[in-house]
């Protein structure tokens, strides 16, 4: 058993086993949730064996957006203290936006998917946090900062604001609030199949260095976000996004 405990949402595939993969190869008890078993079962086998550990990670299936399913992420902690939450969970939910109702439901959503996920988990485990040393590390996306994605960009620019909250709430405990916010990465599930080649070149093109992201350099950046180092980082949005948007 490590000494510290990594919480992942979402970490099923893409970025979110690469995390979950980070942390266990760095000594981490891994717990990753999310709503196909399966997958999550899959990932934890192969990390496990990649990183020689057997039981380093553990999939526990729940839907964030239903409270009463947040018992069994505390129930996978076996009262421990959790050293760090990455909010991952989420993505773009496309919807019928012809009528009102068809937009208020898409709305909904996507705000549920990507915010009340984060909110709920997070809620759920401030009390577990470590006290001092705690870690709290939201998932954003571009699209909060340049727009693009309609419901998408509204409610992952809501985890931004949120987290200013919770940065200055969870400060005084000396725990960290922080957001990673990634550009155009592949070998994730986030588009489904609705890339292109021509749509792939055009997001390339849109970085200065001329490639796309990986998931591994996703979870690097909140490896540093959870390590010692960044101790005296809360209340930032770090951007992994090859140039395609500046720093401001």
């Amino acid at each position: 058993m490590g000494e510290r405990l990594a919480v992942v949402s979402g970490g099923g595939t893409g970025i979110g086993a690469a995390i979950a993969r980070t942390f266990a190869v760095d000594g981490y008890d891994v717990v990753i949730v999310g709503r196909r078993t399966d997958v999550l079962d899959a990932t934890a086998a192969r990390v496990d064996a990649e990183c020689g550990r057997t039981g380093a990670v553990r999939a526990v299936g729940a839907d964030l957006t239903d409270p009463d399913q947040l018992d069994r992420v505390l129930d996978a902690l076996d009262g421990r203290p959790v050293d760090v939450v990455v909010n991952n969970a989420g993505g773009y939910l496309a919807g019928d936006t012809g009528t009102l109702a068809g937009t208020a439901a898409c709305w909904r959503a996507n705000l549920d998917a990507n915010v009340l996920t984060a909110v709920l988990l997070t809620e759920a485990l401030r009390p577990s946090l470590r006290r001092p040393g705690g870690r709290v590390i939201l998932v954003s996306s571009i699209a909060a900062q340049r727009g693009g994605g309609g419901p998408y960009s509204a409610a992952k620019a809501a985890l931004h604001g949120w987290a200013y909250d919770l940065a200055a709430e969870l400060g005084p405990e000396q725990i960290t609030v922080n957001v990673v916010s990634p550009g155009y990465v592949t070998d994730t599930e986030f588009f489904g199949d609705r890339m292109t080649p021509e749509g792939h070149a055009r997001r390339v093109a849109a970085t200065l260095v001329g490639r796309a992201g990986e998931p591994a350099e996703i979870a690097e950046a909140v490896r540093y976000l959870a390590s010692p180092a960044a101790g005296y980082v809360t209340g930032q949005i770090l951007g992994v996004n090859g140039g395609s948007v500046l720093g401001r």
